[in-house]
């Protein structure tokens, strides 16, 4: 008898600490693509890479660990006390909050470059913003030049603008 409790006890204990790692997981799978592309923080090729890979299986993946951990929770639910319950559901919440937001980080890496809705021009003595070191990138067609200040266009990717007339999308 004294053997089957204590081996009844390490099965929960591996099961508690599964489902840990199910939760830790599934918040990784979300949190890690949004840390790795941030905009004004270095970027890596293997830091977009794994953020990329991280989101195009975060949507799949997040609802296997969240049904995962439901089997668990099931599972665990019996013959647990009132705090281990508590702590599989509060598991639940969070995996459930994964599942339901990995979809829709496609839709924050896009939001979070959005291009700059609109360009205001001034001749360069009077950019009061643009200091004399800044680095631009500059755009002259038909006659027409633009300057964008990189440490702006870095924030948003992309501008765009009519240069001599003509519409221009400026990235960096």
């Amino acid at each position: 008898m004294q053997g089957d409790s204590s081996r009844l006890r390490r099965r929960r204990y591996l099961s508690y600490g599964i489902l840990f790692l199910l939760v830790f997981a599934a918040l990784a799978m979300v949190v890690l693509p949004i840390w790795l592309i941030r905009p004004f923080a270095p970027q890596t090729p293997v830091g977009i890479g794994i953020a990329y890979g991280f989101r195009r299986w975060a949507p799949v993946a997040t609802v296997l660990f969240l049904v995962a951990g439901l089997g668990l929770a099931f599972a665990l639910w019996r013959g647990s006390r009132w705090w281990s319950r508590t702590l599989a559901v509060l598991g639940l919440v969070v995996l459930a909050a994964a599942a339901w937001r990995a979809p829709k980080n496609e839709l924050m890496f896009e939001g979070m470059f959005a291009p700059m809705a609109k360009t205001a021009t001034v001749p360069a003595a009077q950019a009061r913003w643009v200091d004399e070191g800044d680095t631009v990138l500059a755009v002259e067609l038909n006659g027409d030049v633009a300057a964008y200040p990189v440490r702006q266009v870095a924030y948003h990717h992309i501008v765009h603008d009519m240069v001599g007339g003509v519409p221009v999308a400026v990235t960096y």
